[in-house]
């Protein structure tokens, strides 16, 4: 992965605990629910620097037209940075990036995607994605993951994996 190349891109640094979940796995989907995004992705779907640019211009557009943003955003200069999705809601997993703020102090704010409701969670993105796939994490909107999972139960499977999988049925 070239990441000085993703962050120019970018145009800021990546959280240390995305990059390790990257280079561990790359892209693709766990327990066929949460699809992680990657920089270079072959696939649209999948792609951290293609998403980023989707994103910023449908929130910029309903924000524009009078969609209340989430308190979190009314501070000047903060944005959010998306870095997974939900399979089949258009909810997305974003980062809160803050002025000042370096990315391993980045925390995690979702967006149910077909509606205006956010929910703040004041982790990383790997912190939040494991409590996710354990089924502890605290949330009122993400709940697609049965609870009490173990470990062992879990199943990534690639994007090249899922997509073939797609074009064979």
């Amino acid at each position: 992965m070239d990441w000085a190349r993703a962050e120019r891109d970018l145009g800021c640094g990546l959280p240390s605990d995305y990059k390790r979940l990257v280079e561990t796995y790359g892209d693709g989907v766990f327990d066929e629910t949460v699809w992680l995004l990657v920089p270079d992705s072959a696939y649209d779907d999948c792609d951290l620097l293609a998403r980023t640019a989707e994103r910023a211009e449908i929130l910029g557009r309903l924000w524009d037209a009078g969609e209340e943003r989430p308190a979190h955003l009314l501070e000047e200069g903060a944005r959010v940075l998306p870095w997974a999705h939900e399979e089949g809601t258009g909810a997305f997993l974003y980062w809160l990036v803050r002025p000042g703020q370096e990315p391993d102090a980045w925390t995690v704010l979702y967006n149910e995607g077909r509606g205006p409701l956010w929910e703040h969670h004041d982790t990383g993105c790997l912190a939040f994605l494991l409590s996710v796939l354990d089924g502890t994490a605290r949330t009122e909107y993400f709940g697609c993951l049965p609870e009490g999972r173990t470990p062992s139960a879990h199943h990534f499977t690639t994007a090249d994996e899922a997509f073939f999988r797609r074009i064979q049925s």
